[in-house]
C-alpha cells in the first residue's frame, strides 16, 4: 500500500509500505476512507532534521473496518469508523476518568511499527477501545465534520471545556488556524456569548464569525492586548483560550486574561518555560489546557454533527488524493491552505 512518509523539513514523499496485517488479537486493519493534515504536523515540516528512514505521517483519519482481531468485540467488517488521534483501550484507569492520552496500554499513531493515517490503511492496535462506529455510509456529506472527531474540533472543545467556558464568561481565542476556529465554534456551543477571535486572515476570521465569534482583533502583541482590554472595558476576559502554540501566543493570552480568569492552551508548546510570575500570580490566574482526550469527548459531540446543529468539518477548505499529500502540506505551511483534507 501507499502511505506518507516525513524525510525530514519540506520533504514529504508518498512511498509503497507493507501492507498493514493482524499482529494482535486485540488489533484491526482500517481502510482509510479520509484524513488530513494538522497544524501539528507543520512543526516538524519546518524543523525536522534528515533522516534515512523516514516518519510515518497523520494521526487523524476515518475507514472502514476490513479485518477484526479474535479479541475485538463490538465491530464488524464493513463499520465505517473514526480513530482518535492517540490509540487506547478504552478500559484503564486513566481511560475510565477521561483521560485516554494517558492511557496505561495506548501509544502514537506512526510510532513503534503502528501505521499512520495519512495512507491507504491501517493496523489499529486497541481496536475495541479506539475505534467509535459511525452510523453513516463511507459517501455521506458528513464525513469531514465526522473526521473533525478525530482530533481537531476536540481539541478545541478540550480548549473550552479545560478553561471553564459557560454562558457566563467571556472568552478569547488566540489563533485563526483550524484549532482556534474550532475552539471558537466549541465556546459558542457551549453558551458564551463574547468570543474575540485574535486572527489577522480575512477568509478566516470570516469563518470564525460563522462559527460565533462577537468580535475580530488583527493586531498582535501590546497593540493586541491593549485593542481586547479596551473591547471588554479594560478588564480583558474571563477565559482564553490559547491555540498556537508559540511563547508570543501564551504571552498574549496572560496579557488579555481577566483578574481571576483561565488561560487553556492547547497549541503544541514551542517553549521549555512558562512567564508565570509574580504579576501573574497576584492576578489570580489559571493556566490549564494540554492534549486533547478526543475519544472521551466523541460520544458527547457525535450527535450534534450527525443532526447538524455544528458543522466543523468547514475548516477544510482543500481536498488532496494521497499524491498530492506533499502539495498539501506546502498549501497549509504557506497559508494558502487553512487545513487539508485527504481523500485516498
Amino acid at each position: 500500500m501507499r502511505a506518507t512518509l516525513m524525510y525530514g523539513a519540506g520533504d514529504v514523499r508518498v512511498e509503497n509500505v507493507p501492507d498493514p496485517t493482524i499482529r494482535q488479537p486485540t488489533d484491526a486493519v482500517v481502510r482509510v476512507v479520509r484524513s488530513c493534515v494538522c497544524g501539528s504536523d507543520l512543526w516538524p515540516y519546518g524543523s525536522l532534521p534528515a533522516t534515512e528512514q523516514g516518519q510515518r505521517m497523520g494521526h487523524e483519519f476515518l475507514g472502514v473496518v476490513e479485518e477484526l482481531g479474535s479479541d475485538v468485540s463490538g465491530l464488524k467488517r464493513g463499520d465505517l469508523v473514526v480513530a482518535p488521534f492517540l490509540w487506547a483501550d478504552n478500559t484503564c484507569d486513566f481511560c475510565t476518568e477521561g483521560l485516554h492520552t494517558s492511557c496505561r496500554h495506548g501509544g502514537s499513531w506512526g510510532r513503534d511499527g503502528v501505521d499512520g493515517g495519512q495512507g491507504e490503511a491501517v493496523r489499529v492496535p486497541q481496536a475495541q477501545g479506539t475505534l467509535v462506529k459511525l452510523p453513516v455510509a463511507e459517501d455521506s456529506a458528513l464525513l469531514p465534520s465526522l473526521l473533525t472527531l478525530s482530533d481537531v474540533f476536540c481539541t478545541g472543545h478540550h480548549c473550552a471545556v479545560t478553561a471553564g467556558v459557560d454562558p457566563r464568561t467571556t472568552v478569547t481565542v488566540i489563533g485563526d488556524g483550524a484549532v482556534g476556529l474550532s475552539a471558537v465554534l466549541a465556546a459558542r456551543r457551549l453558551g458564551a456569548e463574547r468570543i474575540v477571535l485574535m486572527g489577522r486572515h480575512k477568509d478566516r476570521t470570516d469563518l470564525g464569525r460563522d462559527f460565533g465569534a462577537t468580535d475580530i482583533v488583527a493586531e498582535r502583541g501590546e497593540e493586541g492586548i491593549e485593542r481586547v482590554r479596551e473591547l471588554t472595558g479594560g478588564d480583558g476576559t474571563h477565559t482564553v483560550l490559547e491555540c498556537v502554540g508559540t511563547l508570543p501566543a501564551l504571552e498574549t493570552g496572560l496579557g488579555v486574561v481577566r483578574d481571576g480568569g483561565t488561560v487553556s492552551r492547547v497549541g503544541v508548546p514551542q517553549y521549555g518555560e512558562v512567564p508565570l510570575g509574580f504579576p501573574e500570580f497576584m492576578k489570580n490566574l489559571t493556566l490549564t489546557g494540554g492534549v486533547a482526550p478526543a475519544r472521551a469527548y466523541i460520544g458527547e459531540l457525535l450527535p450534534d454533527v450527525l443532526e447538524g446543529r455544528i458543522e466543523p468539518g468547514r475548516v477544510f477548505d482543500r481536498t488532496v488524493g494521497l499524491d498530492d499529500v506533499p502539495d498539501g502540506y506546502r498549501a497549509m505551511a504557506d497559508r494558502e491552505a487553512l487545513k487539508v483534507l485527504v481523500q485516498p
